[in-house]
């Protein structure tokens, strides 16, 4: 059963009233009754003190008789038993009893304390008087010599007596103190528990959406504080509530108007949020609450989202799904352990791709044939035209033969960019392919007066790659590092890697300005235009170079300084996975 915040006030105030109820009466009563019987006992000292100077002289077997007569009648008098006793404990006279009846009381404690010099007291049993008795003893001393003691005693029934009716007084005080203390007990419990049973019932109500609620208490004491503190609460709780649900509002109206899918994953890999395009990508608006792989019917999409929370780190991928193409971004965010996914419609963009390139190759090769005809007729007439028409055909050929050389990368960036076409793989020795490109450019670098150098790793491993590939690529690098260079040389080396054989080719040509770093592998993307214009660029080459990289599954960087020349890094992979 739920004990209340009033019961367990009331009932500790209660216990502690009735214990002190209880335990101030029985240490008062046996205050009460030492000090009462002290204060008999010093009067009984006193008149002990006075009847010694009367007995004194009588205090002797002579004066028996006398000292008998004497004790008897002072003790009616003043209501006081009287006993005398001789030095040896030999009782010689006792104001209730007959002293020829009565024992040796030599070793009673107030005898003997007495006999020792001392003020003798004790409360005993009395065999004689057969009641508790107090008595106080003292000397008898004639010319310096204790000759006996007289002890002088009371009843303690009349002290019991008189303590009874005090019982009985401080019961009948203790018992109305004690209602009283409880009727207030009850008042003061019920003062405090009251307000805060209203404050948890304001809580409740709190807690179940309603901030219009109040909390009083009267008076100027904590309780007010904790009321007006509630109430404060309350408003900034209104306020925080009214933020988070203009918040969540914005966020749920943003997140609707993402046209990427959005997927949020907790760490057991349920999806938690998922705005509505995702829900339109899936054709699925029940998703909350499952597992993603329930969801998202994709193994490629399993494994990015496996792969992110292994990594710890932000993953990239592609995946299919209801027959169309999605480019997947997934971030792991590690406080709390989520998983954020974005999810990008590469339908339309792929499907655009495929056009360009079909529209390239067509093109392609509808110039390839006119092209090589107008080249070829210009041959024929090269021999028959007069002198002075003869740079105007030079210029002829040569622009013929700039375009040829353009249809024909474009045909071979074409076909790198074709989806589905895979290279033909075999194992080469890396350093024979490029000797032999070397040999086509051993003229034209003579010609240009430059150097051309290869340094290679005795140990270099072979390669699986396609011969051709990699031939075309590093034409189209040493053939542009032949074409900006105007003096010094260019220089390849080979060397061997992690599992990889690194390519550097390296020229001290003009150089490239860091501006233009980020965009020249881009297709007919030229630093300087009207230098690549007089030396045939197409622009295509280096487009080229980074499709044959990453077809091979390399990486490729570059490092550059104007006036300096131009070092490219290839990294190419011993083994392609």
């Amino acid at each position: 059963m739920k004990k209340t915040l009033f019961l367990k006030i009331f009932v500790w105030q209660v216990i502690i009233v009735l214990s002190l109820c209880l335990l101030i009466p029985f240490f008062a009563f046996r205050t009460i009754r030492q000090h009462f019987i002290n204060n008999q006992a010093q009067h009984l000292e006193k008149i002990a003190q006075t009847l010694r100077l009367k007995i004194l002289p009588i205090a002797d077997l002579e004066h028996r008789e006398e000292l008998e007569s004497f004790v008897k009648d002072f003790g009616r008098e003043i209501k006081t038993r009287i006993t005398i006793v001789d030095s040896e404990g030999v009782v010689l006279a006792d104001s209730e009893q007959d002293p020829k009846k009565m024992e040796n009381h030599r070793y009673r404690p107030e005898i003997y304390q007495a006999l020792q010099g001392k003020t003798g007291k004790s409360i005993r049993w009395s065999n004689t008087v057969r009641q508790d008795m107090l008595y106080v003893g003292l000397t008898l001393e004639k010319e310096g010599r204790i000759i006996g003691v007289l002890r002088v005693s009371l009843f303690l029934k009349d002290i019991q007596s008189l303590l009874t009716e005090m019982k009985k007084d401080i019961a009948r005080a203790a018992i109305i103190i004690l209602l009283l203390m409880v009727a207030i007990a009850f008042f003061i419990s019920r003062g405090l528990s009251r307000p805060v049973k209203e404050l948890i019932e304001a809580s409740r109500k709190v807690a179940s959406g309603d901030f219009s609620i109040r909390a009083y208490s009267k008076g100027k004491d904590e309780l007010s504080d904790l009321a007006q503190s509630f109430n404060l609460m309350t408003d900034e709780i209104r306020e925080l509530f009214g933020n988070l649900s203009r918040q969540k509002e914005e966020l749920e109206s943003i997140l609707s108007s993402i046209q990427e899918g959005l997927l949020v994953l907790d760490k057991d890999g349920k999806v938690t949020l998922a705005n509505q395009s995702f829900k339109k990508i899936l054709q699925n608006d029940l998703i909350e609450g499952k597992y993603y792989w329930e969801a998202v019917m994709s193994s490629r999409f399993g494994d990015l989202i496996t792969k992110t929370r292994m990594e710890k780190n932000n993953i990239q991928g592609e995946f299919n799904l209801n027959e169309k193409e999605y480019m997947c971004s997934a971030t792991y965010l590690a406080s709390p352990e989520r998983i954020v996914v974005t999810v990008y419609d590469l339908t339309e963009a792929r499907r655009l791709e495929k056009m360009k390139r079909d529209f390239v190759l067509n093109v392609s090769h509808e110039l390839r044939t006119p092209l090589t005809a107008i080249k070829g007729f210009i041959e024929t007439m090269e021999g028959e035209v007069e002198e002075k028409n003869k740079y105007y055909l030079g210029i002829i050929k040569r622009n013929t033969e700039r375009l040829i050389n353009i249809v024909k990368d474009l045909l071979l960036l074409a076909e790198l960019e074709e989806k589905g076409v895979s290279i033909q793989t075999e194992h080469l020795d890396l350093r024979a392919i490029v000797e032999n490109v070397l040999k086509i450019f051993e003229q034209k670098a003579k010609e240009n007066g430059l150097s051309v150098a290869l340094q290679a790793d005795q140990d270099l491993p072979l390669l699986s790659a396609d011969p051709f590939a990699l031939e075309q690529m590093f034409i189209n690098l040493i053939d542009n590092a032949i074409r900006y260079t105007e003096k010094g040389g260019v220089r390849i080396s080979l060397r061997k890697g992690v599992e990889a054989v690194v390519v550097n080719v390296q020229d001290t040509g003009m150089g490239i300005p860091n501006e233009h770093l980020d965009r020249i592998f881009e297709r007919f993307y030229v630093v300087d235009k009207s230098r690549s214009k007089k030396v045939g660029g197409t622009g295509l080459g280096l487009a080229i170079v980074k499709h044959i990289v990453l077809a091979h599954q390399g990486q490729i960087s570059v490092k550059s300084q104007p006036g300096e020349g131009t070092t490219f890094t290839i990294t190419l992979p011993t083994n392609l996975r």
